[in-house]
């Protein structure tokens, strides 16, 4: 008889899964990254694998992004694009990930000296392939890198709207929140220029700040969906708002303890926001940066918050429903949820 954790264990990874809130860049295998260091070795990561590990250990989430800014210099050309996408695409399927909403940011490749059009192409062609050799449905969201300002805003909503992807669904802004408030008009306009063109708003907003980064996507930003959120449990009232409108929450718990955002697994909010009647998803972030997978994560939902069969599939029923797919891919993988769960 197997034991009772090998059991959840084995449902995991059974488990059709849905992937909300994973980065490009930050999706990038050791071994990816490696690579891309080797083939530009003036950039600033290292290239050996021991030194590597150690570059990824962060202090606070400032050093974090100051890691995946040089992580992504090394993303010079269309054709480093989409091997990211093909890995990210790969290592989703082999844990039974059905869709990913992947999140680019895409004024880091222009300031590389990639054209926009060029950048969509490569986007177009690994989304394409992921489908036909892969048999995992990709889409993208654009990200404005907050640290960017004005300028990031304003390219990442032109190259939204003037050269999308085909599989093109989200507008988003990621990065230090902290830096966030001299440019709220700025980043108010992007977002009602993507809105404006039928892109849904997906914002990250209380990963490393107080309620009031979600009251202001929320409010500010029109979010239909918000990255982390964490910060919510502070604000009885933003909660209350949360739980009527049942805005969905893409919930990342080993990111938030690798980037300093909470002491200990056993601190996280997740299982307050969950009593709370909240709309939770769970996402890897950045994976192989915070060491971590989709299937890991799910992993600490059982071990960590003690979550059973039936919470779990609950919260991969979630991220279906909370994502940006058509009805009828929705409709089939709820069903093999079900199904799962009914064996």
């Amino acid at each position: 008889m197997p034991s009772d954790r090998t059991s959840i264990e084995q449902f995991i990874d059974a488990l059709p899964k849905v992937e909300l809130h994973v980065h490009l860049v930050g999706s990038a295998s050791l071994s990816t990254v490696l690579e891309l260091a080797r083939r530009h070795p003036d950039g600033p990561v290292p290239t050996s694998e021991e030194e590597l590990r150690a570059f990824y250990r962060f202090r606070d989430f400032p050093h974090f992004a100051e890691v995946y800014e040089a992580v992504s210099s090394l993303v010079r050309t269309p054709a480093d694009v989409a091997t990211l996408v093909l890995g990210a695409a790969r290592d989703l399927a082999a844990q039974n990930a059905r869709y990913v909403e992947l999140t680019v940011t895409p004024y880091t490749h222009q300031r590389m000296g990639m054209a926009m059009p060029a950048v969509t192409e490569a986007l177009d062609e690994a989304a394409r392939r992921a489908r036909d050799e892969l048999g995992i449905r990709v889409a993208y969201i654009f990200d404005i890198p907050g640290e960017f300002g004005a300028d990031g805003a304003a390219a990442t909503a032109e190259h939204a709207v003037k050269h999308p992807p085909e599989a093109l669904v989200g507008f988003g802004i990621g990065g230090i929140e902290q830096m966030r408030p001299p440019y709220r008009d700025d980043f108010r306009a992007a977002f009602r220029a993507a809105r404006d063109a039928g892109l849904h708003s997906v914002p990250h907003g209380g990963e490393m700040t107080g309620p009031e980064t979600i009251w202001e996507v929320i409010e500010g930003l029109g979010a239909e969906r918000i990255g982390h959120g964490i910060s919510c449990v502070q604000d009885p009232r933003l909660m209350d708002l949360l739980r009527e409108r049942q805005i969905p929450l893409e919930v990342c718990p080993t990111s938030n303890l690798r980037t300093g955002q909470v002491r200990d697994l056993a601190e996280h909010p997740l299982p307050t926001m969950l009593e709370q009647g909240l709309f939770v998803t769970l996402n890897s972030d950045d994976p192989p940066m915070f060491d971590t997978t989709l299937t890991g994560e799910y992993r600490v939902a059982a071990e960590v918050f003690g979550l059973g069969r039936a919470e779990l599939a609950d919260l991969a029923r979630n991220a279906v429903t909370a994502s940006f797919l058509d009805e009828e891919g929705k409709r089939a993988i709820l069903d093999d949820i079900d199904a799962v769960l009914a064996e």
